[in-house]
């Protein structure tokens, strides 16, 4: 069992680190030979392989609702650059490499970020929400995650989840980014928009797809650490399915921990 404990870093040490690894990225970006996707589709691809919408705004304790009206404008910036692009078979998509640096320039405002399991705001805070929703349909599709980072704080209790525990991507830029590359013959197109509830995202391509994928999650614990504070643990896998409807295969995607923020067995009342 990975176990966690929170790590107390000064603020010169983070800025430090921050700008070795964005440094590090930048260097990856023109040397790693990766074929990077940046072309759009001037029209939708065929057939939806999968979608799925989050709502815009949420309640969350303790959190000032402008900071949600905030990140809804944030999404907006960010949704232009990304929406209708297309992966190309061998090609990567890159989730900062496409969206650039979110600057006031750009017109990205104050949204909420965490930082070390702790609520702040941000320029451009709340586009995790955009990088979970890719995360989460890129595994109902035979596209390949080669990079993503888990969140490593549980920070609000679980209301009205509809997905697994753990299956979201964390993101930073732009040295916690998520890469998915096409390993199929078909190209990929991402497609997101927001409604006025909702912000909304397809994954399309030319050809019905094949197979069908169902992720769940597997020994969902929470532990009681040495130090004092629970940390949650997960494991994602997905079934695959073709087309009659039976299952061909069963796999492994990913481990979850995180420390919680929160008394994970308080009852309610």
């Amino acid at each position: 069992m990975n176990s966690l404990k929170p790590i107390k870093r000064s603020s010169f040490r983070i800025f430090l680190g921050k700008k070795a690894y964005r440094l590090k990225r930048y260097t990856e970006w023109v040397f790693d030979e990766k074929k990077y996707a940046k072309n759009k589709g001037e029209v939708k691809l065929e057939h939806v392989i999968f979608k799925h919408k989050t709502p815009l705004l949420r309640q969350l304790k303790d959190v000032d609702m402008q900071m949600q009206y905030n990140k809804v404008t944030n999404l907006k910036i960010a949704v232009k650059k990304i929406n209708r692009i297309v992966i190309q078979p061998g090609e990567t998509f890159s989730y900062w490499k496409t969206i650039g640096a979110t600057t006031k320039r750009k017109g990205y405002v104050d949204g909420m970020i965490l930082h070390y399991g702790k609520v702040r705001t941000g320029v451009g805070g709340g586009l995790c929400q955009l990088s979970n929703l890719i995360y989460w349909m890129t595994l109902h599709t035979p596209l390949t995650v080669t990079e993503r980072y888990r969140h490593s704080y549980d920070v609000f209790p679980d209301s009205k989840r509809s997905q697994p525990f753990g299956s979201g991507a964390t993101c930073a830029y732009n040295y916690l980014d998520l890469q998915i590359k096409n390993e199929t013959k078909e190209p990929y197109q991402l497609v997101i928009y927001l409604t006025d509830v909702s912000l909304v995202g397809e994954w399309r391509s030319l050809n019905i797809p094949t197979n069908t994928y169902k992720v769940y999650e597997k020994e969902h614990q929470f532990t009681l650490e040495q130090w004092g504070g629970y940390v949650r643990h997960n494991t994602l896998h997905r079934e695959i399915y073709n087309r009659s409807n039976e299952c061909i295969d069963d796999e492994f995607i990913t481990e979850n921990h995180a420390i919680t923020m929160y008394e994970p067995f308080l009852t309610g009342g």
